[in-house]
């Protein structure tokens, strides 16, 4: 008996020639000059096995010839259009290759990659084979490596094709022709003669589109984003380790609010006490969890971000690590190893590594194993990505990509990291802090995945009911930071979340965005970040102002078709009722964008004519929106045919520019610090972070005053001119403040610029940061204040702390308006705060009191003088 065997690639034929033959066999050259035929004796199915390949799919489908040209017909006739099915033009010598060997053989054994796709080209195959002869016995190879044991396995137990895989595959290439087509005629048509710089296809696919839409919704999101301003209490401890100074912080355990006022309110209330309290300590082991088994779309994920490389390319190197025998078959959604799996032999072929070679030897004798985890996914197809072999001759990114997986593959086997946890919780002034230590004890997986990180942090001893006085006790703000662009990985996740593609075809549609210029790679350091064009941002909004229930930008119509995919392969869904619904549903779509396409228009025309300023997506490569055909997706060069499931991408190098390059701007900078903190200038102790530090100060002794123009303070009184005379960088320094008892906060240098609007009613002008009341008060008598006004030109009102805690009971003044609508304006009652302030300041190391002033800055607030 003849076998013919048909595998995938001409690579794959290769390895399993020398596989089944030992190296024995005879070679026979075809028409393609890609294409070889393989013949040797296979005694464990004593049979001849023929042995050759395909190049990817043979067959292609297209329009007929009535519908093929760009103006034969309306693009909505698309939908219905007649479509065939043909050998493609370049593969016509691969065809007539396998009819020859068809028509000498009695089985056909299907040899290609076992996943979708490689059931869809297995089925055109048996089509092929068929025609010359009907009644050919068809079998399926099953193998997920290309190793001996598997390919003789494969050989020896065939089984069946799966057709509901092939229908499914058959079903989405016929639906992205159609609606491809469809929707890239329509726009093309529609918006080429309005816009000069388009004269490239502006080409629409299922996945292409909701694709760009997560990038630009992202730089919507980016470009919108506002940085609010938020305060957190700090609390550190400085100790010895060694005779250097090192500093615990502890995290409060409220966060951090965006009120002022209230966060100001409790960090004086904090600072009424003199000692933190310990009041729980907890000792506990815990671990780092190893990662679980490595999946297609994680091995894309996880490569991108640590090998800096884009998916398609970590696919690419990981597939022809396949075909070397390296790694097993690298499109899988598995992660989970079958019991049963040989994990023991595999780790063995590892030991010679000088890298990890030790480590596996650990694992194989040394107790380290474990089994790997399991993960959720299993499709029952393959096993998770593992090397196969040892590889110790590869060089540049195929190293690296092996090495990673392997890396991984040992982590997996290898035991969880093991460490000690203390967590110290602390009160102080009625709020809650807490610190955790971590002690590694074993690094286990660690020592062979350096990919994760896992550091220590030592303690010191901690013991309940311990009390200590903080060295650093500061009110610090800091601001919400934008999301930053999408990067590769990134969008791997949010696709594969969504529904988009598949694990082996995410990779494709990402590149496919690029390479038709709607998203533009941009490196930031070593991080490729991914930005719209101005006309991808015109398309992708211009649908959006459409106002679809499911827009084509976003995912909903193809994670719907996905599903449906999964429901014809197992068989609960047939081919044409997937096609039929989904046609349904984008008739509705087509005619809803074509009636209301003057709003794409408009979006288009408003990015586009933006290509100049900075700060847009734009295009910086000399040409438009690329032509060409896809993989299934898109649509193919005006006036050819239409978008057939084949790759395609004519070049349009020529045509101008739809958009300028967009370049992302540097993170906002904090603004400066209030004019009353920026006089500090006697430059003191400051934390790490900028704060100012809670040492003591004194007030600077003012002397009479020298003729001047007057000026007047919040009060709309005269203010008064002092002098520094403390040895500081300000001493002979001149200062303006105001000259009544109650003290209106006002304060200016007189070598700088007056300020404008002093009275203001009366009240300081709203400034851009709240600063904190800065008074001297004479504690013999109670001072008698000016009405109060809100930051919204009302009169405060007058409250009472009701919480209990050191404040209860104390009044305050604040805005008189709803929770909602009020401004923020918080300010103690002075018969309240006369005492408290004048007791409160204190250092850090220090229970000794002062009546010095202090200010609150913008970036920190401690107790601190805005003079001195």
């Amino acid at each position: 008996m003849i076998v013919l065997c048909v595998a995938e690639k001409p690579s794959i034929s290769k390895s399993i020639t020398n596989i089944l033959s030992g190296g024995q066999f005879q070679t026979r050259s075809t028409r393609s000059n890609i294409i070889k035929n393989y013949d040797f004796s296979y005694p464990h199915s004593r049979a001849n096995f023929t042995v050759t390949c395909v190049a990817g799919h043979v067959l292609q489908h297209d329009f007929a010839q009535s519908h093929r040209k760009w103006h034969s017909c309306d693009p909505f006739e698309l939908f219905d259009a007649p479509i065939v099915t043909e050998v493609a033009p370049d593969k016509k010598a691969i065809a007539d290759n396998l009819t020859a060997e068809a028509l000498k053989a009695q089985q056909l054994m299907i040899w290609t990659d076992c996943d979708r796709e490689g059931e869809n080209i297995g089925a055109e195959i048996v089509k092929i084979c068929r025609r010359v002869k009907p009644g050919i016995i068809v079998k399926r190879a099953r193998f997920s490596a290309i190793i001996s044991q598997q390919i003789h396995h494969a050989a020896q137990h065939p089984v069946e094709l799966d057709y509901f895989q092939a229908s499914a595959v058959e079903a989405r290439i016929i639906l992205d022709l159609r609606i491809g087509a469809a929707f890239t005629r329509m726009q093309t048509r529609t918006l080429q003669p309005l816009f000069q710089q388009i004269t490239g296809v502006v080409s629409y696919g299922p996945c292409q589109f909701p694709t760009l839409g997560f990038v630009v919704s992202r730089f919507d999101q980016v470009q919108a984003f506002q940085p609010e301003k938020f305060w957190y209490i700090y609390l550190a401890l400085c100790h010895d380790v060694t005779g250097n100074k090192e500093e615990t912080p502890f995290t409060w355990s409220r966060g951090h609010l965006f009120d002022f006022s209230v966060a100001y309110a409790l960090y004086v209330g904090v600072l009424e006490d003199k000692m933190a309290r310990v009041t729980k300590v907890t000792k506990k082991n815990t671990k780092k969890w190893k990662p679980l088994p490595l999946t297609t779309v994680e091995l894309q994920k996880s490569g991108s971000r640590l090998l800096k490389l884009s998916p398609k390319k970590i696919l690419d190197i990981a597939e022809h690590l396949y075909q070397q025998g390296f790694v097993s078959y690298p499109r899988t959604e598995t992660d989970q190893f079958d019991p049963q799996f040989d994990l023991a032999s595999l780790i063995a072929k590892q030991v010679a590594d000088l890298a990890w070679g030790a480590f596996a030897s650990s694992l194989r004798d040394g107790g380290g194993f474990s089994q790997p985890r399991r993960g959720k996914n299993n499709d029952q197809a393959h096993p998770p990505i593992h090397p196969t072999a040892h590889a110790g001759n590869l060089t540049g990114d195929e190293k690296r990509v092996y090495e990673f997986i392997t890396r991984r593959f040992l982590a997996c086997c290898s035991k969880d990291a093991l460490g000690f946890e203390t967590t110290v919780e602390v009160e102080y002034g009625g709020e809650d802090f807490f610190a955790k230590g971590l002690i590694i004890l074993e690094r286990n997986y660690l020592e062979v995945y350096p990919y994760d990180k896992w550091n220590g942090k030592e303690l010191p001893d901690f013991e309940e009911g311990a009390t200590f006085v903080p060295s650093v006790c500061e009110l610090r703000d800091g601001t919400t930071t934008k999301p930053s662009l999408l990067t590769e990985a990134d969008l791997v996740g949010i696709m594969d979340k969504n529904g988009i593609g598949t694990d082996a075809t995410i990779a494709q549609h990402i590149d496919t965005i690029i390479d038709r210029e709607y998203v533009i790679p941009r490196m930031e350091g070593s991080v490729k970040y991914l930005v719209p064009s101005t006309f991808g941002i015109g398309l992708a909004n211009g649908y959006n102002d459409i106002g679809f229930d499911r827009s084509l930008s976003k995912p909903q119509l193809r994670r719907e078709t996905e599903r449906n995919m999964v429901a014809v392969c197992q068989g609960t869904k047939t081919k044409n009722d997937m096609i039929v619904e989904a046609v349904e549903q984008y008739k509705d779509m087509y005619i809803k964008a074509k009636t209301n396409f003057a709003k794409v228009i408009s979006s288009v025309r408003s990015h586009i004519d933006r290509d100049s300023r900075p700060g847009e997506g734009g295009n910086d490569r000399n040409g438009g929106p690329r032509p060409g055909g896809n993989n299934g997706d898109g649509d193919g060069p005006p006036g050819g045919n239409g978008g057939h499931g084949r790759r395609g991408r004519g070049a349009a190098r020529n045509a101008r520019n739809v958009g300028a390059p967009y370049r992302r701007p540097n993170a906002p900078t904090r603004s400066d610090r209030t004019a009353l903190a920026s006089q500090t200038r006697a430059n003191p102790s400051r934390s790490s972070s900028g704060a100012l530090q809670t040492a003591p100060r004194t007030l600077p002794v003012a002397g009479p005053s020298t003729l001047a123009p007057q000026i007047n303070c919040f009060c709309g009184k005269p203010s008064m001119e002092l002098i520094v005379k403390r040895d500081s960088e300000n001493k002979g320094r001149r200062f303006r403040r105001c000259g009544q008892p109650e003290n209106c906060d006002f304060f200016e240098w007189t070598d700088e610029p007056p300020r404008e609007d002093k009275t203001n009613h009366g009240r300081p002008p709203n400034p851009p940061s709240i600063l904190a009341k800065r008074k001297r008060i004479d504690d013999t008598r109670i001072v008698q204040t000016l009405p109060k006004f809100c930051h919204c030109d009302l009169t405060a009102v007058l409250r009472t702390v009701k919480k209990e805690g050191s404040n209860q009971g104390k009044q305050y003044w604040s805005c008189p308006n709803s929770q909602a609508a009020a401004c923020g304006f918080f300010e103690w009652d002075v018969k309240e705060t006369a005492a408290p302030l004048n007791a409160r300041t204190q250092s850090a190391g220090s229970q000794q009191t002062t009546g010095e002033c202090f200010n609150v800055s913008a970036r920190s607030i401690s107790i601190k003088c805005a003079i001195c």
